[in-house]
């Protein structure tokens, strides 16, 4: 008799472990084509958009632009976080991440054949705002249903770390995107980069959704939304977003205060440091790119060593080390590049990228979703999470251009703007109350 139930747990934990590894895997392929896809956008319109969609402007007003279409797709994750999430609470998690990696590549593909400004007038900008609405609404249902997938697939004590996937597919995202353009960008002179060799990156997204796709399919439903909603007939809320406001109204303000940090750190050092080396600086463009993919390949080591740090040592710990170091880098970082001292440039680009934003995000998706229920996590913790993206991070680079030219060139108030949002972050993560979610 012991013999038979000790088989049958060891067969019982192998096949969880199994779908557990399934289901991280699915949810960091997926990660990789909404990310390597939503920050394209934002690395091609530092470099092209400006005289490819907004050519009757000034250069500094051209710029705003292109980075005023880049926030018009954070504008629309938090419709993707409601929507999706909405059915990914009634219906299940696996259902949605195929929807949304579809059309988050589809409308990326179609950036690619977008025709400019010169072949079709203003009709080129308004279709480009438009498949840049409908990338972040695909990538806005995306976060919500791969962390969940992942957390509530995963063994108790390795959350974090099963989960890092996620995060650890921006990474290689990043490298993905930044790679293409600096590949293209270097076989082929300036001229022919602007003309149509931007568009490659853009085309490339299909092979990425065919292998997701391929993958996801193979997925099992999450396992505790199987044992704690569906098995038990727990009866779901016709509208699970106002469950979730009603019942942990207070999770929401969390999610915005603790993505401060993260999204400041990553969104100056990728895209607003990229347009101000260049255009304020003068130093090339491939100087920056090669720093994306540096902190993109490191990335994929640090997030998951830091979430493993996290499941022994506390989530709320490594959080707030994270925080502190991104406000203690900005000053150094914006010092370093006015003195083009590349060799700093790069170390404190590290320091924001790879210790202060992985530190943090490296727990944030078993912290964010475990403030929720089952039965209304994934729009509790999606849309949460898609409205601090607006806030925090959808406008970062337009913000800081702005501050730029207002500033006359100076990058003091960029650097007090990065430096504000980590303490925010720092301040809420050392009062919230220990215990299981954020221990």
């Amino acid at each position: 008799m012991t013999l038979a139930v000790s088989t049958a747990a060891r067969a019982d934990g192998t096949i969880n472990g199994s779908r557990a590894r399934r289901a991280a895997l699915g949810s960091f392929v997926g990660a990789v084509v909404d990310w390597y896809d939503f920050l394209l956008y934002g690395i091609v319109a530092a470099l092209v958009f400006n005289s490819q969609f907004f050519p009757h402007v000034s250069p500094a007003m051209g710029t705003l632009a292109a980075f005023a279409t880049f926030g018009v797709g954070f504008l629309f994750r938090p419709l993707g976080g409601f929507i999706f999430g909405h059915y990914g609470d009634r219906l299940g998690r696996k259902r949605m991440l195929v929807l949304t990696v579809m059309m988050m590549g589809l409308s990326t593909a179609a950036i690619g054949l977008l025709p400019s400004f010169l072949s079709i007038g203003w009709w080129a900008p308004v279709l480009l705002v438009t498949l840049r609405a409908i990338q972040g609404f695909a990538v806005g249902g995306e976060w919500g249903g791969a962390a969940l997938m992942a957390v509530e697939s995963a063994p108790e004590k390795k959350k974090a770390f099963y989960s890092s996937g996620v995060q650890v597919g921006y990474g290689v995202g990043l490298v993905l995107a930044t790679g293409l353009v600096s590949i293209i960008s270097h076989s082929m002179d300036n001229a022919t980069f602007l003309a149509w060799g931007w568009r490659l990156p853009f085309l490339f997204s299909v092979v990425l959704v065919l292998i997701a796709l391929w993958i996801r399919s193979n997925m099992e439903e999450s396992k505790e939304f199987v044992e704690k909603v569906v098995e038990k007939g727990t009866t779901r809320p016709r509208l699970p977003i106002v469950e979730a406001l009603l019942t942990h109204p207070k999770a929401f303000l969390l999610i915005i205060a603790l993505r401060l940090a993260e999204l400041f750190t990553m969104y100056i050092v990728t895209a607003f440091a990229l347009n101000y080396s260049t255009a304020n600086l003068g130093m090339p463009r491939t100087f920056f790119l090669n720093i994306g993919l540096l902190v993109g390949a490191l990335s994929c080591v640090t997030i998951p060593c830091f979430a493993m740090a996290a499941d022994r040592f506390g989530r709320r710990r490594v959080y707030m080390v994270g925080a502190l170091v991104g406000m203690l880098s900005a000053v150094p970082f914006f010092l370093a590049l006015e003195a083009r001292a590349t060799v700093w440039i790069v170390i404190f680009a590290v320091m924001l990228a790879n210790v202060a934003h992985d530190m943090v995000v490296s727990v944030q998706q078993p912290m964010f979703t475990e403030l929720f229920g089952t039965e209304y996590r994934y729009s509790g913790a999606g849309v949460g999470y898609q409205v601090a993206s607006v806030v925090g991070g959808g406008f970062t680079p337009f913000i800081a251009v702005g501050l730029v030219n207002l500033a006359d060139g100076s990058w003091h108030p960029v650097a007090a703007y990065l430096g504000v949002g980590c303490l925010i972050s720092l301040l809420v993560a050392a009062r919230m109350k220990t215990g299981r979610n954020v221990s």
